[in-house]
Formats: structure tokens, sequence, C-alpha cells
């Protein structure tokens, strides 16, 4: 006789689905520029409103200049990036190695207001991905890939994700980033993004990494989506220095990336 309860449908398992995952198809190539990561949080939404991989895409194509600010004197370093937005600057990173960092940042996006998307850079783990978010950064910035740009996606804003060799770049892409921070630039210039492009046409670049007017209108003339412009624009104003200076800076750059902008 057949025991009743051997008899009995065995019950789903309750473990872990052994069979893979679906992939997804967003994650091939570089499509995942339009589509937030799920893994942290998923409100993307900025303090200036959402703030998606795309939205980041988009204003960087139309602002072509990325003004990036690291000081040693926080109080200069809220004037100068001020000072930037009032210039017609929109697109601000404030960098995470700036003294007060998160205090900046956050002055920075109270003062500024919608004047200009506010970022965070120098994104290196997931504390500085975090302090970046509560600060009110709308953007993350990270020098390579790693633990930091997994962390910066993890947040659910968008990222432009620093990267050097075609493997990086391609690699940054699929992790999700919005775009390419080509950096450190100056190691191949205007000719190696002209020759990275060729392989990958639809790659957003933002070349970072001693970039002057000249050398933006070269970069932006070979393909860049947008220029990143540390030293060169800001001088010695996040240090304490001359804020009239870097209003003359800016509005040269402005120039020459709306030149690019037309090209």
């Amino acid at each position: 006789m057949i025991d009743a309860a051997r008899s009995r449908a065995a019950p789903a398992p309750t473990g872990p689905d052994p069979r893979p995952p679906t992939p997804d198809p967003r994650r091939n190539g570089f499509a995942m520029n339009t589509a937030p990561s799920s893994a942290g949080s998923p409100d993307s939404t900025g303090p200036t409103g959402p703030t998606g991989p795309e939205v980041l895409l988009a204003r960087l194509r139309r602002e072509r200049l990325a003004a990036i600010v690291r000081g040693r004197d926080a109080r200069a370093s809220v004037r100068a990036a001020v000072a930037l937005a009032e210039e017609g600057v929109g697109l601000i990173e404030i960098s995470l190695t700036t003294e007060n960092a998160e205090r900046v940042l956050s002055e920075v996006v109270a003062e500024v207001g919608d004047r200009a998307l506010i970022g965070a850079g120098t994104v290196l783990c997931r504390e500085d991905a975090d302090r970046a978010r509560g600060a009110g950064a709308a953007w993350l910035v990270t020098p390579c890939p790693g633990a930091g740009l997994e962390a910066a996606v993890d947040t659910g804003l968008p990222v432009l994700g620093g990267a050097l060799t075609p493997g990086e770049c391609a690699a940054v892409m699929a992790a999700g980033a919005a775009a390419v921070k080509l950096f450190p630039a100056s190691l191949g210039g205007p000719p190696y993004l002209k020759s990275l492009r060729d392989p990958f046409p639809d790659l957003p670049i933002v070349p970072v990494g001693g970039i002057d007017a000249d050398a933006a209108a070269a970069y932006l003339a070979a393909g860049a989506v947008a220029v990143g412009v540390g030293g060169p624009l800001l001088g010695d104003a996040p240090h304490g220095g001359d804020t009239g200076a870097l209003r003359e800076r800016a509005r040269t750059f402005l120039a020459v990336c709306a030149d690019g902008a037309d090209a």
C-alpha cells in the first residue's frame, strides 16, 4: 500500500531559482545610456527634478562644458561655483576632495537653484556616493571603473564614468554610466579621442584633464559631446583667488563651446 503522505506533490523549492537570469537587452552595447540603475534607490530625482542618464547626456550635449571645482578653501569654492552659474555655466561638478566638500556641495545647490545642474566628482567608494547624494548632488563623476562606479550607479543618479582605454570605456557604459569621462585626456589628446570614435562611433565622450580653451575647441571638433575643465578655467578662484578673472575665463570657454556646438 502506498503511503498517502508520499503520494502528495512535492512542495515548491524555497531557495534561489537555479535557472540563469534572463539577459537584459538594455545592458548590451551603449544602450544603458538611457536606463537608470534599479540596484540602488529607485528615486533618481535630484534637487532640480528628474536626472536620469538621458537627462545628463542631453545636458552635456547642450552645454558642451562642465566646470570642475576643486578647492582648498570652502567659502571660496562656493563663491567660484556661484560665479560660474551666474556666467551661464550649466553643469558644475564639486570634487569631493574640496575642503568641506559636503557643505560646499549643499550650499552651492541651495544658492544656484535651477541655474545649473550640480554634481559631485571623485567618487571612489559607496560612502562617497552616499555622501554626495545626501548633500544634494544631481549627478556623480568617477575617475575610473571599479567600486566607485558601481556605487555611483547604484544611487540611481546619472553617472559620468572615468575611463581611458577602449576596454574601460566599454565597461563603464555597460555598468550604466550616462557617458565616459576620458581621463586623463591629456595623455592622448584630441587624436586619441578621434581614434576611440572609430570603433565606438556612438560613444558619448567627455575629455577631462589639462584642457585649455584651444584644446576644448580641438576636442569638440574631434567628436567630444562636451569637455570637463578644472584648473584652466577655475585658476586660483576656489583657493581664495580672483573671481573676476574666473568670470572672464568662463566667458571665453562658453564662447568656444558655443562655437563647437555649431560646428
